[in-house]
């Protein structure tokens, strides 16, 4: 199968990475190093609802919670008291919503499968958080814009995501063999992305960016 334009920065130099034993086809952006598969191998949106119903993340659940923490502390120590943030793809139990309404934020959410009322995109936020959100992204550099321009200046865009490390795990490295994982990102990449965007970035901790709009 042909390499494709990347779906994170749009440019054409990429190759093959891996043809898995299911026949999906991902592809290396050799600029911002970001792998993704081939559209063909995208779930259908029934489909990809079904295995959201399977998750179990509950929002009492003190493992998920201190999981979330890994952001949530950072991210309360950046913004100031009483901001309005969005969780954006926040699923069936938005936990870190909750969370950061517990500290005296004003919170919405949105998630296309979960909490779909396009309002919540019609605001902006004084920050936008995406716990492994960003990797289900079918159009990633469309959807990092449309999160920036959410911001207000001085915003905070703060991901979550398993970071891409070694290819020769790649084939086997069990976030990939998540079906609705369709993208995959690097430290370099989010670099690449926040300069595309006009933004700043500061990788937080392993698996944890903060993109940052100017004043």
């Amino acid at each position: 199968m042909a390499a494709l334009d990347c779906r994170v920065c749009g440019c054409d130099d990429t190759r093959v990475l891996l043809v898995d034993r299911d026949g999906r086809t991902y592809h290396r952006c050799e600029v911002c190093k970001a792998s993704f598969l081939h559209p063909a191998g995208f779930l259908t949106v029934e489909a990809e609802l079904a295995h959201y119903l399977t998750h179990e993340n509950d929002v009492n659940d003190h493992g998920y919670r201190a999981y979330l923490a890994k952001l949530a502390d950072p991210l309360l120590a950046r913004i100031q008291p009483g901001s309005a943030g969005l969780d954006f793809g926040c699923g069936p139990a938005p936990a870190l919503a909750v969370m950061l309404r517990a500290k005296g934020h004003k919170m919405s959410t949105y998630d296309p499968f979960f909490a779909a009322d396009a309002s919540a995109l019609s605001e902006t936020y004084d920050f936008v958080t995406c716990t492994e959100t960003v990797e289900h992204f079918h159009n990633p550099y469309e959807e990092f814009d449309r999160l920036s321009r959410l911001l207000r200046p001085g915003g905070l865009l703060a991901v979550m995501t398993i970071f891409q490390t070694d290819d020769t795990l790649f084939e086997n490295w069990r976030y990939r063999h998540d079906p609705t994982h369709v993208v995959f990102y690097r430290e370099h990449t989010f670099r690449l992305l926040a300069a595309r965007l006009g933004m700043t970035c500061e990788i937080i901790a392993r698996d944890v960016v903060f993109l940052s709009r100017p004043d």
